[in-house]
């Protein structure tokens, strides 16, 4: 493996969800991309490491790395997978993604003992206020695409995915929220501060 990914080189988000990874534990790793979570994790803390890509050139930078991970679609292949077969599953940046994003989470958290999910904040203020005053959908980092040619269809905030959570039966373990510079906020009850000023969210889920 390669000797760049340790902590401070992966995205903020994906340093949260490490930290929240008891050593040694079985990882599973939906919507892996190029398998930095899964590098950092197999060197940092010796995790048991799978991961599912849907996209080829993924794939294929995650075999380069020495990472066990095969091309799968979350919609469909999470299906196969038989219940608590790992100790974490992870989707990170993904959710806002998937045509069933209800469905993958019930898998998600049939799949692992704890589920670990990060996403997009659509309730941000900045979000909205760029609806209020310009009427166009956002584009900004955390949502770099135009709204024709984006691979996100089932945006939500935070809000919405707490909500979401309590309607399933799914316990909230941890939450957190990051900010535009990164600074990390645990949710708890603030939900509407949180809401507001949160570019992103990071939960830890059990059943």
């Amino acid at each position: 493996m390669t000797e760049d990914r340790g902590r401070n080189s992966i995205r903020v988000d994906l340093q949260l969800i490490a930290d929240m990874i008891e050593p040694g534990s079985r990882v599973l790793d939906v919507g892996c991309g190029d398998g930095a979570l899964l590098e950092n994790l197999a060197q940092l803390k010796q995790v048991d490491g799978r991961g599912v890509e849907l996209s080829a050139e993924g794939v294929n930078a995650c075999v380069s790395a020495g990472l066990s991970v095969i091309q799968g679609d979350a919609d469909t292949d999470l299906d196969d997978y038989p219940e608590n077969a790992f100790d974490f599953v992870v989707l990170s940046q993904t959710l806002q993604t998937m045509r069933a994003p209800r469905k993958v989470l019930e898998n998600l958290s049939r799949i692992g003992r704890h589920a670990i999910v990060s996403f997009p904040n659509f309730g941000h203020w900045r979000v909205r206020a760029h609806l209020f005053f310009r009427g166009r959908m956002p584009v900004n980092d955390n949502l770099p695409y135009q709204w024709y040619g984006t691979p996100n269809i089932h945006l939500c905030t935070i809000r919405d995915f707490v909500l979401l959570c309590e309607e399933m039966g799914i316990t909230i373990q941890r939450s957190i929220s990051l900010d535009h510079r990164g600074q990390v906020r645990r949710i708890g009850g603030h939900l509407g501060s949180a809401n507001f000023f949160g570019e992103q969210a990071v939960f830890l889920l059990r059943r």
